[in-house]
C-alpha cells in the first residue's frame, strides 16, 4: 500500500471547498455523475476509433446506491477506469494545480458558483457533504484495480484493489450533518433536477412493472386473469432527448410529447417551436416554445432549461437568452457554456453573445416563416405571442427590423395589418392637413365604445392596441417611421384628432359661449377637468371626457416602467370636458333661467359623461342615481 500528500501547497483546501461552495452543496451529485458520464463516451469514443482492442462497449450505465447501514452513497460507471498512475495523476495532482491561485481569488469570497468549472475541483466536490471519499477504479486496458482514500485532508492512501470489472466506483461516506443526501426522495430529486436528460442511462433502484397481458386468453382465462408483474431497473433519465436529434427526424408530436416531458404538470399545448441546431462559430442545440402567454407581463421567466452536454446547468438564462424570450420554454444545450455560469462571465464572454444573437435571429425567421406559410393561423395566435413580439420589439433592435414584416395590428372588427398594409389602408382618409398619417387605437373596445363608434361613423380604422407595453411601443414606431403619429380614440373628439381643412361653425355667438363656460366651470371641479368648448356635429354627444394623448401615454408607461418622465405617473388625473355647443343640450342648459336647474343639468350631464368612460363611482355615484330618480318623477 501506498501513502502520500496530495500535490498542494496549502493545508485548509478542503474546509475552503466546503466553506464557499455550501450554498451549492447540492451539486457534487452532478459533478460525479458528469464525471461517470465522460469516463463512459471516453470508452464509446476509444472504441469506436478502434483504440480500445478487445474491448466490448456494450450497453454501459451508471448506477447510483444509497447504503444507509454503512451511511454511504455508491456512485459506478462502467467507463474507461484509470491505473494507479492515472489515479496520482488525475486525482493528486492535475485538480489542484491551480489551488494558490483559488486561495488568492477567493479567500474573500462567502459564494461563487464558478469555483468548480474554473479550478477543476469537479470531484472534490463530493468533499462538501462527505467526511471521507474512496474510488474503485480499473482501467479498460486491464491489470490491477486500484483503491484510493482521502479523508478531507491532503493526506490519501492508495493501494491495489480486487475488481473484475473495468469502470471506476465513488464511494461517499457522509457527513453527519449532511445525512439528506442518504435518503432515497433527495436523491431522485437532484438526479430528476440535474441528470434527467444525461447521454448515459442512470439506474437509481429498481421499479416495479406490469407485464403486458398474453394474448388470445379464453374467456375462462379472462376472468381469472390476474396482472403480473416484475422489478426492473429503475432508469432515471432520457437519455436521446428530443433536442438531441435532427429536425427531420421529429414529427409534432414528438415536440408536443417533449414538452410534456419538460413540463409534467402543464396541461395546456405549446403553440408552436423553434428548432435550435448550428455547429458555427459555436455549438448549440435546443428546442424553444411558444406558449399561450396572453397579456401577462409577470409571467414565471424560468422555465427555459440551460444543459451542457446534457448536463443541467440552470433555469436561469438571463444574459444567454435575450431577455424579451425569457418568456418562453424550452431548452438550449450549448458546450461553450461552462457548467458553472456567473453573470460576470456572461456579460464578458464573446461566444455567449454570439449565440443571443442567432437565437434572436432564429427566432425571428422562425416567425416570419409561420406568417409567410399561414397567415390566417399567425393572426389565431397573435393575441398570445404578441407580447413576446412587442418586447422584442422594444428591446432589440435588429429583432425590430425583422419584425415590421410580421407583426400584426388588430383593429377592434377583428381584421389584421401589417404596418405597410395598414398605412397603405388608411392613408386616403386619415391623412390630417399637415399631411401626417394619424393612426386612431382603442385600448378596451367596451370602456371606448361611443368613441370608436365615432371614429367608424367617420370611416376611419380603429386599432386595438392592448397590451401593458403599447405605450412604449408606439413611441419607438414613431420615431423610427415618418409622418406617423398614433392616438387613442378618447384622447379628444374626433374632428380634432385628425383635423381636416373644413372646420364647423358653432351656433352660439362667442358671448354665450362665454356664459355656457362660466356655467360649466362652477359646477365641474376645476382640479380635475379643463373645460374645453368646441364646435362639432349636432349629432355627436353634448359632453366628452378626454385626456390629453402625452400625458395619459406617459402616466400609462410608468405603470410598466421607464416612462413616468416629469413626474408625470405620479400626477392626478386630469381631463378635458370637451363641451359640444351645437347639441341641443347646451342650448337648454344655456336659456334655463334658474341657476339650481341650470347647475342641475350640468352635474347630471358631467355624470353621465363620467358614466362612459367607467370614472363615475363610489359617493358620486351614490348622488347620481339618487338625482336620476328625483328628476323622473
Amino acid at each position: 500500500m501506498a501513502t502520500g500528500t496530495i500535490n498542494v501547497s496549502v493545508e485548509n483546501i478542503f474546509p475552503l471547498i466546503k466553506k464557499f461552495l455550501y450554498s451549492d452543496h447540492e451539486i457534487f451529485l452532478r459533478e460525479l455523475i458528469s464525471n461517470a458520464t465522460d469516463a463512459t463516451l471516453k470508452l464509446k469514443h476509444l472504441t469506436a476509433i478502434g483504440e480500445a482492442k478487445g474491448v466490448e462497449y456494450g450497453n454501459p450505465h451508471i448506477e447510483v446506491k444509497i447504503d444507509k447501514d454503512n451511511g454511504t452513497l455508491h456512485i459506478k460507471d462502467q467507463g474507461i477506469g484509470m491505473t494507479k498512475d492515472e489515479v496520482e495523476k488525475y486525482i493528486n495532482q492535475v485538480a489542484f494545480s491551480g489551488a494558490e491561485e483559488f486561495l488568492e481569488k477567493y479567500k474573500d469570497s462567502a459564494k461563487d458558483s464558478g469555483i468548480i468549472g474554473h479550478f477543476g475541483l469537479g470531484f472534490y466536490s463530493a468533499f462538501m457533504v462527505a467526511e471521507k471519499v474512496e474510488i474503485i477504479t480499473k482501467s479498460y486496458k486491464g491489470g490491477t484495480a486500484a483503491h484510493w482514500t482521502c479523508e478531507g485532508s491532503t493526506e490519501f492512501t492508495l493501494e491495489d484493489a480486487e475488481k473484475e470489472t473495468r469502470g471506476t466506483e465513488i464511494i461517499l461516506h457522509i457527513s453527519e450533518d449532511e445525512k439528506e443526501f442518504l435518503e432515497e426522495g433527495r436523491i431522485s430529486e437532484l438526479l430528476t433536477k440535474y441528470n434527467k436528460f444525461m447521454p448515459i442511462p442512470i439506474k437509481f433502484g429498481t421499479k416495479t412493472e406490469t407485464l403486458p397481458k398474453p394474448e388470445g386468453l379464453t374467456e375462462e382465462e379472462e376472468k381469472d386473469y390476474k396482472a403480473e408483474t416484475k422489478e426492473v431497473d429503475n432508469i432515471i433519465n432520457n437519455p436521446n432527448p428530443a433536442w438531441t436529434k435532427a429536425p427531420t427526424e421529429l414529427e409534432e408530436e414528438d415536440y408536443k410529447g417533449f414538452y410534456r416531458e419538460l413540463y409534467p404538470m402543464q396541461f395546456e399545448e405549446p403553440l408552436f417551436n423553434i428548432h435550435l441546431n448550428v455547429d458555427y462559430p459555436f455549438n448549440l442545440t435546443g428546442i424553444l416554445y411558444f406558449p399561450r402567454l396572453g397579456q401577462d407581463m409577470n409571467i414565471q421567466k424560468d422555465r427555459i432549461q440551460l444543459y451542457q452536454n446534457q448536463v443541467f446547468v440552470t433555469d436561469n438564462v438571463e444574459g444567454i437568452v435575450p431577455e424579451f424570450l425569457t418568456m418562453l420554454r424550452g431548452v438550449i444545450d450549448s458546450p461553450d457554456i461552462p457548467l458553472n455560469v456567473s453573470r460576470s462571465y456572461l456579460q464578458a464572454d464573446g461566444a455567449v453573445k454570439k449565440i443571443s444573437a442567432y437565437i434572436t435571429r432564429k427566432v425571428a425567421d422562425k416567425l416570419k416563416s409561420l406568417f409567410n406559410e399561414n397567415r390566417e393561423d399567425f393572426e389565431s395566435k397573435w393575441n398570445d405571442i404578441k407580447i413576446v413580439i412587442e418586447y422584442g420589439m422594444l428591446s432589440e433592435d435588429k429583432f425590430f427590423d425583422k419584425a415590421k414584416s410580421f407583426t400584426l395590428y388588430p383593429t377592434v372588427n377583428d381584421t389584421y395589418f401589417t404596418l405597410e398594409e395598414l398605412k397603405e389602408k388608411i392613408k386616403d382618409n386619415q391623412t390630417d392637413k399637415d399631411d401626417k398619417l394619424v393612426v386612431l387605437y382603442a385600448s378596451d373596445k367596451d370602456a371606448q365604445h361611443s368613441y370608436i363608434q365615432a371614429a367608424k361613423d367617420k370611416g376611419y380604422q380603429v386599432l386595438l392596441l392592448d397590451s401593458p407595453i403599447v405605450p412604449h411601443l408606439i413611441q419607438k414606431l414613431e420615431t423610427s417611421e415618418e409622418n406617423i403619429s398614433f392616438v387613442r380614440v378618447d384622447g379628444d373628439h374626433i374632428d380634432n384628432l385628425i383635423k381636416k381643412d373644413e372646420e364647423q361653425i358653432s351656433k352660439l355667438s362667442d358671448e354665450e359661449k362665454e356664459k355656457v363656460k362660466e356655467a360649466f366651470e362652477t359646477v365641474v371641479p376645476k382640479e380635475t377637468y379643463t373645460v374645453q368648448l368646441e364646435a362639432m356635429d349636432s349629432t355627436a354627444s353634448p359632453l366628452i371626457i378626454t385626456q390629453p394623448e402625452f400625458m395619459r401615454r406617459m402616466k400609462d408607461m410608468q405603470k410598466t416602467g421607464g416612462g413616468g418622465m416629469f413626474g408625470m405617473g405620479n400626477m392626478p388625473d386630469m381631463y378635458n370636458l370637451v363641451v359640444n355647443t351645437n347639441h341641443e343640450l347646451i342650448a337648454e342648459i344655456l336659456e334655463t333661467k334658474t341657476k339650481k336647474k341650470q347647475e342641475r343639468l350640468i352635474s347630471q350631464s358631467l355624470d353621465l359623461a363620467r358614466l362612459s368612460q367607467g370614472l363615475l363611482k363610489g359617493e358620486a355615484l351614490t348622488n347620481f342615481i339618487k338625482r336620476s330618480f328625483e328628476m323622473i318623477k
